[in-house]
């Protein structure tokens, strides 16, 4: 059985989703990504930042979720939500995923903690601003790499859907963040991916 640190609003749900779709069990084990709430000492001692997800197993633990994506999708090949290793898309697949943690989410970090990234408080909300407008420009490069296709892959549902629908739940009228409909192939995958039953049982609806 696998054991997941989980905290609702975060990178953990889209770990969860893949737990649903692969159909093992598993277990939550209940966190915050309140910074000013203790993180319990197991989860720390996997990821001594405090992030989630960090997934458990017997014999092994680990965080990232772009990391976990990959390890669950290899440990589980039957469950045929990513391509084969020397499969074509299998490059396209990864370059996503790393895209979506290295870039994406960082903008995010950017404008819901700005304070990570400057050092004068004065300047946060210009670090916000900035995160902002490299929401617009990283989502944009997503979208045109989507193109016409009705999955990021192309014809192929994969992991990689999850993710990206895991990432556009994350944008905040509030924090100024661009519309999903800004981008109108990113919002049909996200609009797909959210019919799925796995989704439903996690994100509800």
């Amino acid at each position: 059985m696998y054991k997941l640190y989980y905290a609702d609003g975060s990178a953990s749900m889209g770990v969860r989703v893949l737990l649903e779709e692969i159909g093992v069990p598993y277990e939550l084990l209940d966190t915050s990504i309140d910074r000013d709430i203790p993180r319990p000492a197991q989860q720390l001692a996997v990821n001594p930042n405090g992030w989630v997800p960090v997934l458990l197993w017997d014999g092994g633990a680990m965080y990232e979720a772009a990391a976990i994506t990959v390890y669950l999708c290899d440990r589980h090949p039957e469950a045929v939500l990513a391509p084969a290793v020397d499969a074509a898309e299998r490059g396209v697949f990864l370059q996503t995923l790393v895209y979506f943690s290295n870039t994406v989410q960082t903008a995010y970090q950017q404008t819901y903690y700005p304070d990570r990234f400057v050092e004068d408080a004065a300047l946060q909300d210009d670090a916000a601003r900035r995160g902002c407008r490299r929401l617009r420009e990283s989502w944009g490069v997503i979208d045109a790499q989507i193109g016409d296709g009705p999955w990021v892959l192309g014809e192929t549902f994969s992991a990689a859907d999850i993710y990206l629908y895991m990432l556009t739940t994350w944008l905040s009228e509030a924090k100024a963040h661009p519309k999903l409909g800004a981008f109108p192939n990113v919002a049909r995958i996200a609009g797909a991916v959210a019919e799925r039953e796995s989704v439903r049982t996690v994100y509800g609806g």
